[in-house]
Order: structure tokens, then sequence, then C-alpha cells
């Protein structure tokens, strides 16, 4: 059993009830936030809802107060006696039509939690066929329309891959489907800047901060020559990249992704809030 807070309540996850005309269910209309739990804490808590309200901004919804969003992560981490794992808040239109038009209703604010499986030390990756629009109405956005992600994922599955990668309209790496994306050249360690359509992730800004990273656009066939490379996201935190499309960079992991993992790892054992 596990215990989640929904508008305001705390409940057992049986009896927690989001309305069949829910918005974000019908369709796609909501935003939400992943953040790991250490030491019985949220990780990254303040950049986390700083990057929701930029979220509800960008979808035109409206932001559920943060001191009741931070109590409410709180309140369902003590609930479950959790230790370590991952937590989500999400945020949707509310009940609405069955169609594109919202209702002028409160929205509905979930948050909910569970473990947190390892991933392993190394991940293989797949560039996606399907360019990430850079110029779309939600780029920038943590939106629930986790669709093309969702088919993303599930052809690097079938590449033995463990995430995919997508290039932008422009041909330039953008980001994975739920993660950033950091390249080693000739030296150099590079991340798409936010310009590409990447998502501002949290792991990714606070390694911009930790370690020396040239934010640059990176064209998508310069995979090819990358000396070593590594995946960011707030549960996978620093994971470097044994092979791409079913070819092994020649480091995994090598001295910039050690540089930017221990210095993450340093940072993640002194202060939770940074």
């Amino acid at each position: 059993m596990t215990i989640v807070w929904v508008d305001g309540a705390l409940m057992d996850e049986r009896e927690a009830r989001v309305s069949p005309f829910d918005h974000g269910l019908l369709t796609g209309d909501g935003v939400f936030e992943t953040m790991k739990i250490v030491r019985g804490r949220a990780f990254a808590v303040r950049r986390h809802l700083d990057r929701l309200a930029r979220s509800t901004t960008g979808m035109r919804l409206p932001c559920p107060p943060r001191d009741l969003v931070a109590a409410a992560i709180d309140e369902v981490i003590r609930a479950n006696g959790w230790d370590q794992g991952r937590l989500r808040v999400t945020v949707t239109g509310g009940p609405g039509p069955l169609g594109s038009d919202r209702a002028a209703v409160e929205p509905t604010v979930i948050v909910a939690g569970g473990p947190q499986p390892a991933w392993p030390p190394a991940a293989d990756v797949a560039v996606a066929p399907w360019p990430r629009n850079e110029r779309g109405a939600l780029t920038g956005v943590k939106s629930v329309s986790y669709g093309e992600n969702v088919v993303a994922l599930a052809y690097a599955r079938d590449r033995d891959a463990g995430e995919a990668l997508f290039a932008n309209l422009a041909g330039n790496l953008c980001e994975g489907t739920g993660t950033n994306v950091f390249v080693g050249l000739g030296g150099r360690l590079l991340t798409p800047p936010l310009s590409a359509g990447c998502l501002a992730g949290v792991t990714r800004e606070l390694v911009l901060e930790l370690v020396e990273v040239v934010e640059e656009d990176v064209p998508i066939r310069a995979l090819d020559r990358v000396e070593e490379a590594f995946l960011t996201s707030s549960t996978r935190d620093v994971q470097p990249i044994r092979a791409v499309d079913g070819r092994p960079l020649r480091k995994c992991p090598g001295p910039l992704t050690e540089g930017a993992g221990t210095a993450f790892k340093g940072l993640v054992g002194r202060e939770l809030d940074p």
C-alpha cells in the first residue's frame, strides 16, 4: 500500500480517484516533475519547483502554491517512511470537455512515489528516426504528453538499448526520452544548448555548475566520432553511455564522464537542496 496526495488530501492509493474527464488523461494537458528521494528528502526540490512553475506557465496552467506542493512532498515521503526512492508531482488541467478546450476549474494536483529500480552502470542508446521539434509550442515544457517518448523508447528496447536519443529538425543532437546528453569530443565536454529543443534538466543544470561544459550544437552525425558520452536525469544522475546504435564508444566511462559523476555524487553527499 502506498500513500499518495491528491488535491490536498493524503489517501491510500487504492482510494485515490481522478475524474475520467480529467484533461490530463483526455488530452495530455498537464505537466510534471520527477525527483529522487535521498536520505528521506526530495533532492533539489527548489529547482524542481522552479521548473514546475516554468512548465505551468508554458502550458498556460495555473501553478499550485509552491508551499502547498512542498508540504505535500514532505507529507508523502513521511507517510510512506521512504528513505530512498522517487517522487512525482503532476499538475493537470482538471476535469474538462471532450476536446482541447479547458473548463474553468482548479487543476488536479497529485504527489505520488515509490521505489527507484537501480539503473545499469552504463547505457546503450539508439538514435530515434523521428526528430524533436525545437520550435514546438511545448518545447522546454515538461509535459505529460509523453506518447512520442513511449514510442521512441520502445524503438530503443527493440534494439537492446536502454534509451533513445533524438536529433532536432536542424539535424543536431537534442536529448533522450527522459534524459539530457553530454558528449566528449576532442577533449571537450559538450551538451546541446536549450535552443536545440532539449528540456532544461535539473541534473543537467547542476552538472553545468560543477564541471567545465560547453553548450554547443552537436550534429547528430558527430555521434560516430564521440570519444565518450553520458546521460543525466533526476534518477540516473550521471550514467555513462557504452554504445550508440550498437557501436561501442572508445571510453566508458571516459575521464570527462568520471569527473562529472564524481562531482555530482559529492554534491548529493553534501547538500540535498543545492
